[in-house]
């Protein structure tokens, strides 16, 4: 029996959202993402997006990819000049998961508002470290809900 778009979007939409939350106050408390949560939200995203486009959709998987490594590069070249982590390998998974669900072309907006959010965050609060993976995964979810 075959799912309507709009069944399917909710369940995934109910889906993400519970990975993220997940991810998030996990992320808060340990200041870390576990490998198998990023695993999960990336395998699942790119197999609603073969699902849904009958196919491996190019935009998922090159958003996947763009995304890890876009972030890793940042943070090996952050921690290269400073000798601290500032952003770590499980934000840089959590990018990849993100494009794997929304595709590379929404990368720039979602990485833009995370990170305009998270200064504007630590600026108010006067924090000098905070945990990305909350601002990550609540412009994923937003970008999901509004772009989809």
């Amino acid at each position: 029996m075959p799912v309507a778009p709009e069944m399917l979007h909710t369940w995934a939409s109910l889906w993400l959202a519970s990975l993220l939350i997940w991810i998030s106050i996990w992320d808060l408390k340990h200041l870390r993402i576990p490998d198998m949560a990023n695993a999960v939200l990336a395998l699942s995203g790119l197999l609603l997006a073969a699902w849904r486009s009958d196919g491996w959709p190019a935009s998922q998987m090159a958003g996947a990819t763009v995304g890890y490594i876009l972030f890793a590069i940042i943070g090996a070249v952050y921690f290269r000049r400073t000798g601290e982590d500032g952003l770590g390998l499980g934000d840089a998974k959590l990018l990849g998961a993100a494009g794997a669900w929304v595709g590379l072309a929404a990368l720039p907006g979602l990485v833009a508002l995370a990170a305009i959010s998270a200064l504007a965050y630590a600026l108010a609060a006067k924090c000098r470290r905070l945990a990305f993976g909350p601002w990550l995964s609540a412009s994923l979810l937003l970008h999901w809900m509004l772009l989809a």
